[in-house]
Formats: C-alpha cells, structure tokens, sequence
C-alpha cells in the first residue's frame, strides 16, 4: 500500500512510448523525433543522455526503450538490451530465422552461446530474478521457433 506521501508526490503520467533506437545513433530524425516531440519533451536531453548510456554497445545495436512521459513535460526512460532474436541471428551468422521452423534449420549455434546471451539478458529488468537455466530454456525454445539449431558442439 503507498503511503499518502507517494501518492501526493506522484507525477501524473501523459503516455508510455515504446521504441527500438540503434545503440548510440538516437537523432531528433524519426522515429524518435515525431514519438517525444508529440508529447513536448526535451528532445536533445533525451539523445543526449540514450547515447550515454548505450555507448558500451557497438553502434546500429537496436536497443528497446521504453519512455515514460509525465504531463510536466518531464520524461524517465529504461533502455534494455537488444532482442533474443538479434542474438540468435547474429551467433548463428543468419539475416532472418526459418520460415519453415522444425522443418528447415536456418543456422546452428552452441550451448555455449545460448550461455553468454542468457547472461546479458540476465542484466534486464525483467530478466534480473530468473535463473539462468530459466532465461537459457527460454532462449532455446525462441530459437526453435526461429528454425536455428541449438547443438553441444559445433562439429
């Protein structure tokens, strides 16, 4: 239960925005442009501080944000890590996954880099309580669904 004073201080909220930005390539262009300009925020402070804080990232990673503006004008925003599938595809060394999957096997990777992109993923909000047995089942059945192969070993 939220005490009086959270419920008093609390910003009332105009909108949630839903984005996927390339790592360190966040321009007033669109699509960003058109998304925040609409609700009057601040969009260089918003590019500003997204290419801070994606700059560990190699550049034209595309990243998922979601912003939330306040009626102030204000805004928060939380970047997390690229998508499953962009991994996948990257490992198996694909451009899209199988569009027949179980039938037609687009790629293979390894156990071991369905490992490392579980322990990247761990780092997201949603994903930071999971095992990582969890998130790498999860990635195994996404892969399967993409038509890529997960194997022991790469013979």
């Amino acid at each position: 239960m939220a005490s009086l004073k959270e419920i008093l201080t609390r910003r009332p909220v105009a909108a949630t925005i839903r984005l996927t930005v390339p790592a360190g390539g966040a321009r007033p262009a669109p699509p960003v442009g058109p998304a925040l300009g609409q609700y009057r925020l601040n969009l260089m402070a918003f590019c500003k501080d997204f290419n801070a804080r994606t700059q560990k990232y190699k550049p034209e990673t595309p990243m998922a944000v979601t912003i939330t503006a306040f009626k102030d004008n204000t805004f928060e925003f939380t970047v997390k890590s690229p998508s499953v599938t962009w991994y996948l595809k990257k490992a198996a060394g694909v451009e899209s996954g199988s569009g027949r999957a179980g039938h037609v096997v687009a790629g293979t990777v390894t156990l071991k880099h369905v490992y490392e992109i579980a322990k990247v993923k761990q780092s997201d909000p949603y994903c930071q309580y999971m095992s990582l047995e969890a998130i790498s089942k999860s990635i195994i059945g996404t892969a399967n669904t993409m038509g890529i192969k997960v194997v022991k070993e790469l013979d």
